[in-house]
């Protein structure tokens, strides 16, 4: 288990992301999943938030 913010890394080594919120997990699901398509504004918004462009 590692807790991170920098979705780069995250996306690059996960074979598994969970997104959670407010306390709860929202999303989990492999990231070449997550990040194509968001099924939450909220991930959405932190992916655009979080992520550099060349991530």
């Amino acid at each position: 288990v590692l807790v991170t913010h920098e979705m780069g890394f995250a996306r690059r080594t996960a074979d598994t992301l969970v997104f959670m919120h407010q306390g709860r997990v929202w999303e989990k699901g492999p990231p070449r999943d997550l990040f194509a398509a968001p099924k939450t504004p909220e991930l959405e918004s932190f992916i655009r938030a979080v992520l550099e462009p060349n991530d």
